[in-house]
């Protein structure tokens, strides 16, 4: 019988095939500012995987799959389909296995990732929206024989994003949480898997944008659900559908889904660029805005680690962000206004 999930076994194996390829990014404990004022007594850890190559997780996904690749499939090349960061990510791990790629990017992704693919290498193809993004990359597939590098669904993807949560638990044992972005839920399934077999006890939270909340629907309907729309200033986690195997690993180790609002990522944005001088996209804001919101009660006063996970955005878009985090700050707006959550553990 297939194994639904990444074992403990597999994560290992997937890191050393990794190693020298990816950075093991740092971690960081927030004490100062925001979070000295309100969680005292808990400590509140960054995972600093912003910091990886490409400035994403999504690296470490991209590489474990173009490597499974056999000759002829190399020779062929692949295909992604991406706002951005998985668009780089395979542009990257193509050019380092020295096979052809392309990339289809919606016409709205940041022209600093667009950019950022074509310095690469990579054909660039942009189209409407993700739907109709999606929708050529499955055409280029089938006409041209390249193989898919799907964004975020897949065990070869999920032992590569898995690879951050075991970087994780040896940097900082003992955790009583992880929050972990979620965009088509991927990095979510991944991280998760690794954590809940390392400490059962540790819970894992995802979290998305109210108008990018495919995976928070389907925990609440059992099954993977698509949205007709996605609207949100974090653009890198606008997947239009949760799909059949991340669903599963994050229904099987998952606790709970919870939701953001834009304006509470802008404020988490302005909250790490503040007090730890990040320069974090809006997907990489999240978990932070999930901690000042729907999980601040059950937050307080434990061991947390935020997963960061981004940088990719261009200066012009991060100060225009940045300020309207600066005028939600300045009118008093309570962040702890949305507690919607949905799913747990089976």
């Amino acid at each position: 019988m297939t194994q639904l999930y990444p074992s403990l076994a597999e994560i290992r194996a997937t890191a050393r095939r990794l190693e020298g390829k990816v950075l093991e990014t740092p971690v960081w404990r927030w004490q100062n500012g925001v979070v000295e004022q309100q969680f005292a007594g808990g400590e509140i850890w960054l995972k600093l995987e912003l910091f990886q190559k490409t400035g994403t997780f999504k690296l470490r996904g991209a590489i474990n799959c173009i490597e499974a690749l056999d000759v002829p499939s190399r020779q062929r090349g692949i295909v992604a389909v991406s706002a951005g960061n998985h668009a780089i990510a395979a542009a990257y791990a193509a050019k380092l296995a020295g096979c052809s790629a392309k990339v289809v990017m919606p016409q709205h992704a940041s022209p600093a990732r667009i950019a950022a693919c074509r310095d690469l290498g990579v054909e660039v193809l942009l189209m409407p929206d993700v739907h109709q993004a999606f929708a050529r990359g499955r055409e280029i597939e089938r006409d041209e024989a390249r193989t898919m590098l799907h964004p975020y669904e897949g065990p070869l993807t999920a032992q590569g994003t898995a690879t951050v949560g075991l970087e994780l638990m040896a940097q900082v044992p003992q955790l009583d949480a992880v929050v972990v972005p979620v965009g088509g839920g991927g990095l979510c399934a991944g991280i998760a898997a690794a954590v809940k077999q390392i400490n059962p006890a540790c819970a894992v939270y995802g979290v998305e944008p109210h108008g990018a909340d495919a995976l928070y629907r389907s925990f609440a309907s059992g099954r993977p659900e698509a949205l007709e729309r996605v609207d949100t200033v974090a653009d890198s986690l606008g997947a239009p559908y949760a799909m059949a195997y991340s669903f599963g690993v994050c229904r099987r180790f998952v606790n709970e889904v919870v939701r953001v609002t834009d304006d509470e990522i802008c404020l988490a944005m302005l909250h790490l660029f503040r007090d730890a001088k990040l320069v974090a996209e809006p997907a990489a804001a999240v978990a932070t805005a999930a901690l000042f919101g729907p999980l601040r009660e059950r937050l307080a006063g434990k061991r947390v680690a935020l997963l960061v996970c981004g940088s990719n955005i261009d200066p012009v878009r991060f100060a225009e962000l940045l300020a309207r985090g600066a005028r939600v700050r300045s009118t008093g707006l309570d962040v702890a206004m949305d507690g919607f959550c949905a799913g747990s553990v089976q």
